[in-house]
């Protein structure tokens, strides 16, 4: 027996593939992790599975009459490579002679690979703009209403995507922590493009062993790690932004706010002021008012806003405060009540997007370029918001606003696909699979057969990370990795930048796809600007050749002195000197901008806007619960669900649902018993879990089950989406609305 190792990175961590005779038999976790994900178990048998595309397949009644009504019910007819590229070339060339670069769609999502060159989003979008370009995708799902409204009131988005003020100083200086969706450690298991080290629950406790007393505000008891000792509030879903008005309306009542710092770094608060008072609207947004909005005591309330005036007080949002309907609110109010509380700029103080989504946020790391592969710019300058697709492919031609611009649909004859998997991560997935059906063609690039594989008309079998080189590592985090192949390819697979090396030399333009070099000399390429930029902070890092053996690096701790990254600092101490990139140059509590844009569903300073679907809509009367929907603790998104991880903690072999034992007593239901969700938009199966974290009213359950739709319509493993509702957040951004959704809920049985 041949035994040899392999250093990998997955996105839930770095790992050493260990092969025997060819196979990868285990994934052991990279020595320097503390914590470890569970999920690197499931690998292995996610590489062999049964549900692994092994060869090129082209859908049975496309390729006889080029039919589109039978995606997701036709059967496969494997073809030889060279078949396959012919056809994907011919109908590229068809489109783009008959309509042009909007007629093709070019979709992914980000989370395929934590490898920089063979990241499949990339690599498709580099392919389509070097032919001509493509419609393109605008924002993302994870934080899409923050990408576009955080600009407009503190001059950029980087506080949610980039780096917030460190744990060191908030271990140093903050003294109450408020978490607004909470700091669950199951999220901290992940970090795009991969992490050495998964430190969120080292930084908890370090935080907690200082004194630091920490709120955690969210529907979900289970947010609020043992750990931190946190007092609960248990808060309507989609309401927090209720909750700070009414904090903020303690404040300004009892004159604990800091007018000193709001009239020095902020404009617009005297409108702000009215709002909440209630001089602009007649409606004074007390902790009474706020109270019978959200499902929190007002006393709680106010007790909660006086004590954050009386400490050093960081407020932390997760990302998914902001995918729900008008979901651009809780960030806007988060950002004005800290600016009420005087602290942005401080050590320790001031807001904070992030801590409880992904491991590594807040993470201390010196200022090093990450590894990065360019997809180019797209030549047709056409995208559409990346939540806005079924939009896209039911009205061509209808117009839509976003971000103050009026827009066009285009009109899609083609959806190229590869890395992600919209039968998953999109809304309203039976109102999707109706829209799909328009185009004339879909490709599709991927590993296994997932529901969006089973609705492409071509599909070619992509590899997987563990059968490639590459080069992997995120931003927040303090190591990069060689990603070495670990094992032959399955199948027939081929990797994404080989199939589109080969489609553009069909087509003529492969020297601007590759320009001149293959994936060897690319990956030099990548890591050569990885060490010149380190090489300018006075870092020395390996040459290739030594990088790729050793298999990975750890940076350059931060500079003595600036272990302490403080968001705003420098803005604080001298705001003329320093303005942010806003019109005023300070944070706009009210905008101009934004008022000129005369958007209902965002007005132009932070408002409490009743979502379409939350615990006080008239629809709760019929759907009398708030489905969340939650980040699964066994998989990545839809990754790996039909892993052994996964499926082990399925119930009655379908995703689990937690009930409040009130909801579930109401409805004669127990633990293990299966129940069908449904609403207006759909029905899905899922198996009971009796749950006492959860409040009253709200149900929750975890994405990703991969999607299976009977000829009834009733979708059977448990994917929450069929019943999410697919509107954007508001004319501004046009994120989703993943979380403003309500349902019933009834026993079932075949």
């Amino acid at each position: 027996m041949t035994i040899r190792r392999f250093q990998q990175l997955a996105h839930w961590g770095a790992f050493t593939a260990v092969v025997e005779d060819g196979r990868l038999v285990r994934c052991e976790p990279f020595a320097r992790d503390p914590a470890p994900s569970k999920m690197l178990d499931s690998m292995p048998a996610m590489a062999y599975s049964p549900t692994r595309i092994l060869k090129p397949a082209i859908r049975r009644s496309w390729l006889a009459a080029r039919d589109r009504t039978l995606r997701g019910a036709d059967d496969y007819i494997e073809v030889s490579w060279d078949e396959a590229l012919k056809l994907v070339a011919d109908e590229l060339g068809r489109v783009r002679a008959e309509r042009g670069a909007s007629g093709i769609f070019g979709g992914s999502y980000g989370w395929s690979s934590a490898g920089r060159f063979h990241h499949a989003r990339t690599q498709v979008r580099r392919f389509l703009f070097s032919a001509g370009g493509c419609v393109d995708q605008a924002g993302n799902y994870s934080w899409g209403a923050a990408q576009f409204l955080l600009p407009h009131v503190i001059g950029t988005h980087a506080p949610v995507s980039g780096r917030v003020t460190d744990w060191a100083s908030v271990v140093a200086h903050t003294r109450l922590m408020i978490c607004f969706g909470g700091l669950a450690l199951k999220n901290g298991q992940v970090t795009s493009g991969g992490a050495g080290a998964h430190t969120m629950e080292q930084w908890l406790a370090r935080a907690r062993a200082a004194g630091i007393e920490f709120v955690v505000i969210s529907p979900n008891r289970n947010d609020a790690p043992a750990l931190l000792d946190a007092q609960w509030i248990g808060v309507r879903p989609n309401t927090d932004t209720a909750l700070m008005l009414g904090m903020a309306h303690t404040l300004i009542s009892e004159n604990r706010h800091d007018r000193a710092f709001l009239q020095s770094h902020c404009i617009g608060f005297a409108a702000l002021e009215n709002y909440v008072s209630g001089a602009a609207d007649g409606v004074p947004k007390t902790a009474a008012w706020a109270a019978a909005i959200c499902g929190v005591e007002a006393e709680t309330i106010s007790t909660l806003a006086r004590r954050a005036a009386s400490m050093r007080t960081m407020m932390t949002l997760t990302w998914s405060l902001q995918r729900a309907h008008h979901g651009e609110q809780p960030y806007w109010m988060a950002i004005a009540l800290a600016a009420m509380l005087g602290q942005i700029g401080l050590p320790g103080g001031g807001f904070a997007f992030g801590h409880g989504s992904m491991n590594a946020v807040g993470e201390p790391r010196a200022d090093f370029p990450s590894p990065e592969f360019g997809a180019g710019l797209n030549p047709a300058s056409q995208a559409i918001p990346v939540a806005r697709l079924t939009d896209m492919l039911e009205q061509p031609g209808a117009q839509y606003q976003f971000n103050g611009g009026r827009h066009t649909y285009p009109d899609i004859d083609l959806i190229y696909w590869a890395g992600g998997n919209p039968f998953h991560h999109h809304q309203d997935l039976n109102r999707l699979a109706r829209a799909w059906a328009k185009p004339a063609t879909v490709v599709v690039h991927d590993s296994w057969w997932t529901a969006t594989a089973k609705r492409a008309d071509i599909v070619l079998p992509a590899t997987t990370p563990l059968e490639r080189d590459d080069i992997g590592g995120s931003s927040r985090d303090n190591f990069m990795f060689a990603m070495q192949r670990a094992i032959a390819p399955v199948g027939q697979s081929r990797d994404d930048f080989d199939i589109f090396r080969e489609l553009a030399a069909r087509a003529g333009h492969e020297h601007a796809y590759t320009e001149g070099r293959n994936t060897r000399e690319w990956l030099q390429e990548i890591w050569k600007h990885v060490r010149d930029g380190a090489a300018t902070k006075g870092a020395t890092l390996p040459a290739f050749d030594a990088f790729f053996a050793q298999g990975w690096v750890e940076l350059p701790p931060p500079a003595p002195g600036r272990d302490d990254y403080v968001l705003f600092d420098a803005f604080r101490i001298a705001p003329d000197a320093h303005p942010l990139h806003t019109p005023s140059g300070k944070i706009e509590l009210f905008s101009d901008t934004i008022a000129a844009f005369d958007y209902a569903d965002c007005p132009p300073h932070p408002a409490w806007l009743p979502p379409a679907e939350w615990l006080g809509a008239e629809a709760a009367r019929k759907h009398p619960l708030h489905l969340i929907t939650i980040q699964p603790p066994d998989r990545l998104h839809s990754q790996m669900d039909p892993g052994p991880l996964a499926q082990a903690n399925k119930v009655a072999g379908r995703e689990r649902l937690g009930l409040n034992p009130v909801d579930a007593a109401a409805r004669q239901l127990v633990d293990g018993d299966t129940v069908r969700l449904y609403n207006n938009r759909g029905a899905c199966l899922a198996g009971v879990v009796i749950d006492t974290a959860l409040i009253e009213g709200v149900a929750a359950m975890a994405t990703g089950a991969w999607l299976d739709i009977a000829a009834d319509g009733l979708e059977r493993n448990g994917n929450p989406n069929v019943l999410s509702v697919d509107i954007g957040t508001s004319q501004l951004a046009q994120g989703p609305s993943a979380l403003s959704v309500l349902v019933q809920v009834e026993k079932w049985s075949a």
